[in-house]
């Protein structure tokens, strides 16, 4: 082999052991962007956000036997997977918090990193996720500012969501205005907002999950190893192409086989999602799954609280 063309492939080996699938940079070796960004971080980081959203739509929905909870679709997809592969119906529904986990192991497995944990870290990502949220806050107060008064900043990027033991219908219809699901109105203020607070919190980790960490993965292995890309070229195609179904799957569901739609198209409100995804995509590149996913449930939780205490009195 003449010597350029082994230089060439030896570059090529180097740059696929150096980089992880999705990862755009590489950070200084145990600094704490390259610890945080570690796939067992994201284990430990997002851990109790698993917990409060799976407690919190038991406790909200107490008639979990007949599976009356009202769900995360990026949920409901992966129990629907698992029941098509063939599991029960029961370990179906216990079964995506593992799916999570097991996934984030496999890569940390795969990437070769260190598997060392620094507890104080925690704190750190904990204030960057909520930092990284502002963002997009003053972007949907932006967008909702006068004359669109009746809007709320948690208008753009609801959630979708749906009453899991019931079909599928034409059209979804959850509350333009919240990231939840609508609930009656004579109900507690404190009940709604604590319903809001655990699906968004399901949102940003089954979200994150389905369109960032797998469909990213997905898309970056075809067009970097299938269509022989550039590195740097396949995640630019990937962050687009998965912003964009991620804010098309907020207006078109899809379910058992239906599709149905959450309400009127708007394309305010489809851009925003788009540039959302992009943001989320973004951060996935540089950050890593437990950050974005930390970032997307720390925007929503925000949202639903200024949501309740400054556009719905």
């Amino acid at each position: 082999m003449p010597k350029k063309a082994k230089k060439k492939a030896d570059t090529n080996k180097k740059n696929k052991l150096t980089y992880s699938t999705s990862q755009l940079f590489n950070f200084a070796p145990n600094s704490y962007l390259e610890r945080t960004s570690r796939p067992v971080y994201a284990i430990v980081f997002l851990l109790p956000f698993i917990v409060f959203y799976e407690l919190g739509t038991i406790l909200i929905n107490t008639d979990v036997l007949n599976q009356s909870q009202v769900r995360v679709v990026a949920f409901v997809w992966l129990k629907e997977l698992l029941e098509y592969l063939g599991t029960g119906t029961r370990l179906a529904w216990i079964a995506p918090p593992f799916i999570v986990v097991l996934i984030l192991l496999g890569l940390q497995v795969a990437s070769n990193k260190k598997w060392s944990l620094n507890a104080p870290d925690m704190l750190p990502m904990s204030l960057e996720c909520i930092l990284l949220a502002v963002p997009l806050l003053v972007f949907t107060l932006f967008l909702n500012s006068p004359p669109q008064q009746q809007a709320s900043v948690s208008t753009l990027i609801n959630p979708a969501i749906v009453t899991v033991n019931q079909p599928p219908p034409n059209s979804y219809e959850p509350d333009n205005n919240s990231i939840a699901p609508a609930f009656d109105s004579a109900a507690p203020v404190a009940q709604s907002l604590l319903a809001n607070i655990v699906t968004g919190i399901g949102a940003g980790i089954y979200e994150e999950l389905v369109f960032r960490l797998i469909l990213i993965c997905v898309l970056m292995m075809f067009f970097q190893d299938l269509m022989r890309l550039s590195h740097k070229s396949s995640i630019i195609l990937s962050v687009l192409i998965s912003a964009a179904l991620f804010s098309a799957h907020h207006h078109v569901i899809i379910l058992n086989g239906q599709i149905g739609q959450t309400g009127a198209f708007d394309a305010m409100q489809f851009g925003f999602r788009t540039i959302a995804g992009i943001y989320f995509a973004a951060l996935f590149a540089i950050r890593g799954f437990g950050i974005t996913a930390g970032t997307h449930a720390c925007y929503d939780i925000i949202a639903a609280i200024v949501n309740v205490y400054f556009f719905h009195p």
